[in-house]
């Protein structure tokens, strides 16, 4: 059955995100996820925009590690219908509000709920934040490997990227010799992640929001809140979104222990050009994301093997 047309009108009639959905519609004849009390959540931030790209995202995900439990952090928009269909698809997942921990904790918007949330509650499971807009193309041994070791990980933001975390006087100093810097808020702190408090103790990664872990039984959200208050003073201002949230995540992950960083050449960001073959897990984001089709065309490609 050709599922495009029985889309509702918000999934179909946004641009390019409108076109996306209707070329992977077919997610939804694919089989459920069957969730697993076994100590591991599968963590995503979801809108009733993403809730295609997020179910191709998570079983393309399931397909690999056949394990972990679905929570989802509802951004505001999903509407009754899209959580009847994450409740058939995804297992009948843990539905979380967004605002509701904003309540009870002073944060600011924009990615600052998720992280406190998986802080505060990876007490007893590990957690993995997964981007809506991955792909998982193969095996994930490393991130098997960090389940099974209880070590936090991170994919790294670009080839570049440091394999391991640095002082923060040292990442700074090395990728911003010029000093502080103007332009987007992550480039703002990152280059005067020296002027903080600690900067010779601390450590840093350059890491990206396609997919992260916290291991299980690691400290809460304690260290996070003192680095957000760092950066207000820092800034002068109160660090608000994602990008901020990025940074903070970033600095956590580098500072449990020893994390694991996943190898750019197998989880990498969709950069314009063809997927190679031993890429394990690609995320697609920004102005790059729709071009020339690709992640229409390996998404569908992954929805075929999900379906076989």
């Amino acid at each position: 059955m050709d599922m495009s047309n029985l889309l509702p009108q918000r999934w179909r009639s946004n641009g390019a995100a409108g076109e996306h959905n209707r070329a992977i519609a077919e997610i939804l004849n694919s089989p459920p996820v069957a969730p697993q009390q076994d100590g591991l959540v599968i963590f995503s931030e979801l809108g009733t925009m993403q809730m295609l790209p997020y179910l191709v995202a998570l079983k393309s995900f399931w397909r690999q590690m056949r394990r972990g439990r679905v929570v989802i952090l509802d951004d505001g928009t999903l509407t009754a219908q899209d959580r009847t269909i994450l409740a058939q698809h995804s297992g009948d997942p843990e539905l979380l509000r967004a605002g509701e921990k904003r309540r009870h904790l002073p944060l600011p918007a924009g990615g600052w709920e998720g992280l406190f949330t998986m802080l505060e509650r990876r007490t007893g499971e590990y957690w993995v934040k997964l981007d809506p807009d991955t792909l998982t193309l193969g095996p994930l041994p490393e991130i098997e490997r960090a389940l099974a070791s209880n070590r936090s990980f991170t994919m790294m933001a670009r080839e570049q990227s440091p394999p391991e975390p640095m002082r923060l006087r040292q990442f700074a100093s090395a990728f911003h010799p010029k000093g502080p810097q103007d332009g987007d808020l992550q480039m703002r702190i990152e280059s005067r992640l020296g002027q903080l408090s600690g900067s010779d103790s601390w450590r840093y990664l350059e890491g990206s929001g396609g997919i992260c872990g916290f291991a299980a039984c690691g400290a809460g959200s304690e260290l996070a809140a003192a680095f957000r208050h760092q950066l207000a003073d820092m800034l002068g201002e109160e660090p608000i979104g994602r990008e901020a949230a990025q940074v903070a995540c970033n600095f956590v992950i580098a500072n449990e222990g020893a994390p694991a960083c996943l190898p750019t050449e197998r989880y990498g960001q969709y950069r314009g050009n063809p997927a190679d073959d031993d890429l394990a897990l690609l995320h697609f984001k920004g102005a790059e994301k729709y071009l020339n089709g690709a992640y229409s065309e390996l998404s569908r490609t992954v929805i075929a093997a999900i379906c076989s």
